[in-house]
């Protein structure tokens, strides 16, 4: 008697264990597929951030043609130099009004930074975008940067004006072109280059 129920007790147990044997084995399986697909969804998913990282890029850089070519329609006068494009007035303004100007047409007074640019600006009393209105003697750019390169001609800047401030700056080029810098009162009517960086 005994015997027979350690017999069936023993049978179930083993029944029992292969019955939790198949679920451990149906469940290591459905982890295993489980895992497989996230493995296979991460994949996709970071081929199409990939995907949507470059169409942004793309995207961005038609969006820049096309500000540029809307640009270039509406300003056939600009003409192209190395990185920059500049427009050169057939007006005359204060350094000021030369400057409003310029902002108005998405651009800025020129800065000059090297010699092959100061060389290629022709023509006679232009402003460009140096002045020391803001502490006298600190020359800056107008996009605040200072003063390194320099083409001043001999003995300027002298602030020689009646009124005596000269502030703002303006290529003279009869003198020689890399020293044709001239320090002027800035209610001065003259020419003035807009510089324009893409």
């Amino acid at each position: 008697q005994m015997t027979d129920q350690l017999q069936q007790t023993s049978y179930h147990l083993t029944k029992e264990r292969d019955q939790i044997q198949t679920s451990y084995n149906t469940l290591t399986k459905e982890r295993d597929q489980l895992l497989t697909s996230y493995n296979t969804l991460t994949k996709e998913r970071d081929n199409l951030q990939t995907s949507y990282n470059t169409i942004t890029k793309e995207r961005d850089q038609l969006q820049t043609e096309r500000d540029f070519l809307n640009w270039r329609l509406t300003n056939l006068s600009w003409q192209k130099f190395e990185s920059s494009w500049y427009f050169l007035s057939t007006e005359s303004k204060t350094w000021k009004e030369s400057r409003q100007d310029c902002l108005k047409r998405g651009a800025d007074l020129v800065i000059i930074n090297s010699d092959k640019e100061q060389v290629r600006e022709r023509g006679r009393g232009i402003w460009i975008g140096l002045t020391d209105s803001v502490k006298e003697g600190t020359w800056k750019w107008v996009d605040g940067t200072p003063l390194t390169t320099r083409y001043w001609n001999d003995k300027q800047p002298d602030s020689k004006d009646p009124t005596g401030e000269e502030d703002c700056v303006e290529i003279h080029t009869d003198w020689t072109p890399l020293k044709a810098w001239n320090d002027m009162s800035c209610d001065r009517k003259l020419n003035w280059i807009c510089e324009k960086v893409f």
